[in-house]
């Protein structure tokens, strides 16, 4: 905890290699993140770039509660969503009754799957299919407040979660 005060005071002080120093620490890992919610390489890096702007912009707010790495990682999620707000489009709400995705049988089509395949076909779901499944699945959001950050329905959020898992499930399949 001492290491990350020292660093983010120097950053704050705009100590240009504190900034190089805090932005290699964690870029590679926000990196992955940004690819995940991104539909391309070029688009990721877009993503970082802003998502790191936010938060040297917001490091004086920081208030050493849990990690930093938490904290620079909520920031750069909510750039993702800020990045396709104006592009995600649901689909009609539909109860989600009966459904049953075997979920035995996707986690071991997907453990079986290299990094970079699984990258890709997250990449190629629409965007709000994607974005749904990386909050629920990866960030581990609940639908009730996937809802709330998107302005939508919990049965919405539901339904492009399993939208999602059906499209990589029929990626899966070929």
């Amino acid at each position: 905890m001492d290491a990350d005060l020292d660093l983010i005071l120097s950053c704050l002080r705009m100590d240009i290699t504190a900034q190089n120093q805090f932005y290699r620490k964690f870029a590679s890992k926000m990196y992955g993140l940004c690819l995940r919610y991104a539909g391309n390489r070029m688009e990721a890096e877009d993503m970082l770039q802003e998502g790191f702007l936010r938060v040297f912009y917001n490091l004086k707010y920081y208030r050493f509660e849990g990690s930093l790495e938490g904290w620079v990682r909520r920031i750069m999620v909510n750039t993702a969503l800020n990045f396709h707000k104006k592009s995600l489009k649901f689909q009609n709400e539909v109860e989600l009754e009966n459904f049953d995705l075997h979920a035995t049988l996707f986690e071991d089509a997907l453990s079986k799957l290299s990094r970079e395949d699984i990258l890709r076909i997250i990449q190629s779901l629409p965007v709000g299919y994607r974005t749904i499944f990386n909050l629920y699945v990866m960030e581990g959001y609940p639908h009730k407040e996937i809802a709330k950050l998107l302005g939508i329905s919990e049965n919405t959020s539901k339904t492009q979660l399993r939208n999602a898992k059906l499209a990589i499930q029929k990626e899966l399949g070929k």
